[in-house]
């Protein structure tokens, strides 16, 4: 297996030396990873093979894959390899596999809470609609979460490389459940297809519903449509946004506002919006007073998890203990957790830097 997209290098920046705390003792919550990229490489080829599923020699031998969405065709090879992962799960109890596994390796890496973010529409077909799509996943994070202790909720995002209308069924699905474990509303996939402004009315109806606004923005795209997305889609968070740094306006909007900022460095590199870890613009952020949340967005094809968001920026930028201690504390501010869970995990971030670092 080899690395691909800065994942080598970003290997390479943590062995840096030095006093430092255990990453994976810090409480963390996730809020940006993917349904379908939470799946473990293990059980992806796994379940081909249990149902003669041919995996391109991007998801097997040469995994992670080199990926890049500089342009329409990286994005599509980036699109055809998610497809063909999302097409392994047939079963009820591959979804409950799927879920259960992406909560247990939070909670080995310290995530204390997770909203993992599902389009029910690219299951409906197998699974018998997106109602009973939803109900099943709903079913599965309340399972994952008893049996791993891992407090978990669901986004469900809308598909913009699809008719608005689509996104309107969507975010009124959103919306009956809320309150019932759902606790926002997203929109995904190639951030350069379609028009931004079209999918207002359904977010409209999210936002009725008082759900959490989280449309990706920013990353394969500039400032101006982080602006559409506050501006047209009253964005409570932002799916990377991490293109914001390119002006400090925008930055002040957005730090003045409160609106979080999504940020998943690997993957960020792996698709060649930035060259490096280094230029991953996070120390910008912070300065700027911008929340930020690590995410890991896709560990199954950019082969980090959400401890690795934190231990790449921890080598890339020479990031403190404190100032880890902060994204973390960061991380369950913009979370909709229950408030006691964020007291909790709170505190216990204070007891994590107040522990004497070691070697």
């Amino acid at each position: 297996m080899r690395a691909a997209g800065g994942r080598g290098e970003a290997r390479r920046l943590t062995t840096v030396t030095g006093l430092r705390r255990d990453l994976a003792s810090l409480p963390k919550a996730h809020l940006h990873l993917h349904f379908t990229g939470s799946m473990r490489h293990t059980t992806l080829v796994e379940l081909a093979l249990r149902d003669g599923i041919h995996l391109p020699d991007a998801l097997v031998e040469d995994w992670p894959p080199q990926l890049s969405a500089a342009d329409e065709k990286g994005w599509f090879r980036f699109q055809r390899l998610y497809d063909v992962a999302r097409s392994v799960l047939r079963t009820p109890d591959d979804v409950r596999r799927l879920v259960f596994e992406a909560a247990e390796d939070d909670v080995r890496e310290g995530g204390r809470w997770l909203e993992i973010q599902v389009d029910p529409s690219g299951y409906a077909n197998l699974f018998g609609g997106i109602t009973a799509f939803t109900d099943l996943v709903l079913d599965c994070v309340r399972d994952a979460s008893e049996r791993t202790g891992l407090g978990m909720a669901v986004v469900i995002a809308a598909n913009r490389t699809r008719h608005p209308l689509d996104a309107r069924i969507l975010a009124r699905l959103a919306a009956q459940y809320a309150g019932r474990g759902v606790v926002g509303f997203g929109l995904s996939n190639d951030e350069r297809r379609g028009s931004t402004a079209d999918f207002a009315h359904a977010f409209s109806i999210a936002e009725r519903a008082g759900l959490m606004l989280a449309p990706h923005g920013g990353e394969l795209r500039g400032p101006d449509h982080v602006r559409l997305c506050l501006d047209h889609l009253h964005a409570d968070r932002l799916g990377h946004g991490v293109r914001s740094a390119e002006d400090p306006a925008l930055l002040e909007r957005i730090a003045a506002a409160g609106v979080a900022l999504e940020v998943c460095p690997v993957s960020n590199v792996a698709l060649g919006v930035y060259s490096d870890l280094t230029s991953v613009p996070l120390p910008q952020l912070l300065e700027a007073g911008a929340t930020v949340a690590l995410g890991a967005d896709d560990p199954l094809l950019f082969g980090s998890r959400l401890e690795g968001q934190y231990a790449t920026m921890r080598a890339a930028h020479g990031l403190s203990d404190a100032q880890l201690a902060e994204l973390a504390r960061m991380s369950f501010r913009a979370s909709r957790a229950p408030s006691d869970l964020v007291a909790r995990a709170l505190a216990d971030i204070d007891t994590w830097l107040a522990t004497p670092a070691s070697y």
